[in-house]
């Protein structure tokens, strides 16, 4: 087994709009992108898990073959820049995702 992190070349978070938060996973190898997309281990119910959202949180998922990537689009627990807001730009909510373990 070896984790999302070894495995891919970039992963980040960033703000979709103060409303929003997108999780974005790239990779510099097909074979990585191949083996990550086939493992299932990326899914909705994944997401929901690591970040303990509802399905209906996660506005996206979708795997984009021909970029070597996946985007994950999902609403923000607070939105951008209000009272109780830790990450005005969401740029530190990847980490979750490098728990993942792929087979």
């Amino acid at each position: 087994m070896t984790s999302l992190f070894e495995l891919a070349k970039v992963l980040r978070s960033k703000n979709s709009g103060p409303f929003e938060l997108t999780l974005d996973i790239l990779f510099d190898s097909k074979e990585n992108y191949e083996r990550v997309k086939n493992s299932g281990k990326i899914s909705i119910e994944t997401i929901c898990k690591l970040y303990n959202i509802t399905e209906d949180q996660v506005h996206h998922l979708v795997f984009f073959d021909q970029a070597l990537g996946v985007k994950i689009t999902m609403a923000r627990k607070t939105s951008s820049g209000t009272v109780g807001d830790r990450d005005v730009y969401g740029a530190q909510q990847h980490a979750p995702l490098m728990k993942i373990m792929i087979e």
